[in-house]
């Protein structure tokens, strides 16, 4: 295992080699790989486990019983999911969690706040970056309430293309979606946004092919 990689990513950042390798045994740490469409976590579910994308990227979804799917986040390589839930450990999960693509993921066992409670100088460390990861998804969320509150599609796709742009730093960017996901995430048909992609590029707004965005 690349423990120079797992250094790099949020959850372990600031440990030293040997308190990584002393968390990664306590946490009881398995790694899984995963084929595209594969379920990760079901909703429904409880899981005492968080996941790190090694490779590839996972989506969290929100699936009803009628059939409807909003996509709630791309998780994207360093990136995590089921924080949360591994910490209320016995709480039932809400969302799915899907491969997006071919995948590694690496599993780690929390059993609620236990792990957290030994003392060890690596567990305060994971405790102070938790907390840091469930303020950066709550921040993730605020922002799909922002991009999906406009009452139109072109308002929608605005909202999420700027916060894009300003993250990148950028007017020309890729975004982790496909039309489809895109459609999911915004909370529209996939016609009616790609009909008003359409009409943006049409009107000079932005230049679109695939999942990469230029605005004009």
């Amino acid at each position: 295992m690349d423990l120079s990689l797992l250094r790099s990513s949020l959850l372990f950042r600031g440990m030293t080699e040997a308190e990584l390798s002393a968390a990664l045994a306590a946490l009881r740490a398995e790694e899984k790989r995963v084929q595209k469409g594969q379920l990760l976590l079901r909703a429904g579910d409880r899981t005492d486990r968080i996941g790190l994308v090694l490779e590839g990227s996972v989506t969290v979804e929100s699936n009803d019983l009628w059939g409807n799917r909003t996509l709630l986040s791309h998780v994207g390589q360093l990136q995590f999911f089921a924080e949360s839930y591994a910490l209320l450990a016995g709480e039932p999960l809400l969302v799915d969690v899907r491969a997006n693509e071919a995948s590694r993921v690496l599993f780690f066992h929390l059993d609620g706040t236990e792990a957290l409670e030994t003392g060890e100088p690596w567990a305060q460390k994971l405790a102070v970056n938790l907390l840091r990861i469930s303020t950066q998804k709550n921040l993730q969320l605020s922002q799909r309430s922002f991009h999906t509150s406009p009452k139109t599609a072109r308002g929608r796709v605005m909202a999420y293309l700027n916060t894009v742009s300003l993250q990148k730093q950028s007017r020309e960017f890729d975004i982790p979606f496909d039309r489809q996901q895109l459609a999911d995430y915004l909370n529209l048909e996939r016609t009616a946004l790609s009909k008003e992609l359409g009409r943006m590029q049409r009107e000079g707004l932005i230049r679109v092919r695939k999942s990469h965005f230029c605005l004009c």
